[in-house]
């Protein structure tokens, strides 16, 4: 099977066949790009070279993706690789004025005295020797491409300045916003509350759908379809567009959003690759979302776009060891995401949408009466393609401590170099595009928030205000039905009666 490629000249870009093949390790980017279907990712090496040592700083200060070791490598290839691409198009520029010359002397002469005239077996000669420099040239280039490409891929993005250094304790803490609820009795975690009035099940399951799976029923279902409509009514109201996308999504556009879904470690739930080959479960609406911007240009008139969307989210969540119970980690939720693109003409557009997501973030929890605080999270919590990043933390009563329920990332042009992302600035010429994204409305932490903050002495629940309208209630009390029995195995056997 034959591949395109694209090698970059100098002002010209060039296509040429190469046998196909895997490359880049188990990069499925890669692969994507070798069977033609996309452009190559054009990463900022300029950017890294220019400032070599304080891009070391900034690999070992979030301890993600490629280290300082690494980057040396990765910049001695990419500079070794633009040599042979620059010697190639010396050649091939030759190999075409060479042709040209060769063409005019058959015009212009006899044929009999072309095939003895020196100057025309000299270029005939140089042809020959072009060609079997070029040979040579295209497979080294092809080695150093695949070498090259599968190291880069793994480089973080940079870092703003002002984001903090070392792991998730270091996490600065931006704003606190509203007080914990007072309680004059024992409080519940979601899970009893949850229980007791029959909304949430998470007993019994393991042989119907495993581990850290669960069930919402009657208002349980009620809350979760409230807080999807309050969260995407809101964002539609400020100019958000609405979008529904594809759960299973090929490995291409988890990487170019700086994701391994193949990697030992990975979150990412892949199907079965003797039947769906390359392909996987969305852990978050992101994915989607780019994967519809990607190899598309979006008019600079129409910047930023900004698109929600709620989706089913899939997480392996390998830890077995955290957080089994409860909602707080589970395989499957509902989210509310947005996601935003940016023009790169000031320097602060990105900037500027993240602070506007992360406003409404607040106007959401806000509105809901939820207790949080707002954490600029450090150098160790950026995975590899956010620039800076804000995660929303909610005090939930029951589990006696905050927990995460949002975040909020600025990856500037990291996700758009990968997927070509772009737009068309004033004078017509193609920027790569900046991509800025966050949830809205996380659903399974959302329950646990508000069941725990707003539960009542005798175990019913107010709804907050906001959500009303859509439960036509005030407070979820125990349903009027019967709860099921289990009839299954391993139940208690009776005691059976002694003399």
């Amino acid at each position: 099977m034959m591949a395109a490629r694209r090698v970059l000249c100098p002002g010209v870009w060039m296509l040429r066949r190469l046998s196909g093949s895997s490359g880049g390790g188990e990069s499925s980017l890669y692969r994507h790009v070798l069977n033609g279907y996309s452009e190559r990712p054009c990463l900022d090496m300029e950017r890294l070279c220019a400032d070599t040592e304080a891009a070391a700083q900034d690999l070992e200060r979030r301890k993600r993706g490629a280290q300082r070791e690494q980057l040396h490598e990765i910049m001695s290839i990419w500079k070794q690789m633009v040599r042979v691409q620059e010697d190639i198009c010396k050649l091939e520029n030759e190999k075409k004025k060479i042709s040209e010359q060769v063409k005019n002397f058959v015009i212009t002469y006899d044929k009999n005295d072309v095939k003895t005239d020196p100057s025309f077996l000299a270029l005939r000669g140089r042809g020959k020797e072009i060609r079997v420099q070029l040979n040579s040239l295209y497979q080294e280039e092809e080695q150093l491409d695949e070498k090259y490409y599968s190291k880069a891929l793994n480089l973080p993005n940079r870092t703003h300045p002002d984001v903090p250094v070392g792991d998730e304790s270091q996490a600065r803490v931006v704003e606190v916003i509203g007080e914990k609820p007072a309680f004059d009795f024992q409080v519940r975690g979601h899970i009893e509350i949850g229980e007791n009035l029959d909304i949430i099940r998470q007993r019994r399951l393991s042989h119907v759908s495993g581990l850290r799976s669960y069930y919402l029923r009657g208002a349980g279902t009620m809350l979760e379809h409230a807080l999807v409509q309050f969260t995407i009514s809101k964002l539609v109201k400020k100019g958000f567009i609405p979008m529904t996308v594809p759960d299973m999504l090929k490995g291409v556009v988890f990487e170019g959003c700086g994701m391994r879904p193949s990697a030992r470690s990975s979150q990412v739930y892949s199907l079965n690759p003797s039947r769906f080959q390359d392909m996987f479960l969305a852990g978050t609406a992101e994915v989607g979302i780019a994967g519809y911007f990607m190899d598309h240009a979006v008019a600079l008139k129409d910047l930023p776009a900004r698109t929600v969307c709620c989706s089913t989210c899939f997480r392996a969540e390998t830890d077995n060891f955290h957080e089994t119970w409860g909602l707080y980690r589970v395989h499957h939720f509902t989210k509310v995401e947005m996601f935003g693109i940016t023009a790169n003409e000031t320097g602060t557009e990105s900037q500027n949408l993240l602070s506007e997501f992360l406003g409404i973030q607040k106007e959401i929890f806000s509105d809901l009466r939820l207790h949080y605080k707002v954490l600029d999270m450090p150098t160790e919590e950026l995975g590899l393609p956010a620039y800076r990043k804000y995660d929303i933390e909610a005090w939930m009563p029951g589990r006696g401590k905050y927990g995460e329920i949002s975040s909020a990332s600025n990856c500037t042009d990291y996700q758009s170099r990968r997927l070509h992302i772009m737009y068309h600035n004033s004078l017509g010429e193609p920027r790569y595009a900046h991509t800025v994204n966050g949830t809205a409305c996380a659903v399974p932490r959302m329950l646990i928030a508000i069941l725990e903050s707003y539960q009542l002495k005798d175990g019913s629940v107010r709804v907050p205000e906001v959500l009303q309208p859509y439960l036509a209630t005030e407070v979820i009390s125990k349903p009027g039905y019967t709860r099921l029995k289990y009839i299954g195995p391993n139940q208690r056997k009776p005691r059976t009666p002694t003399d």
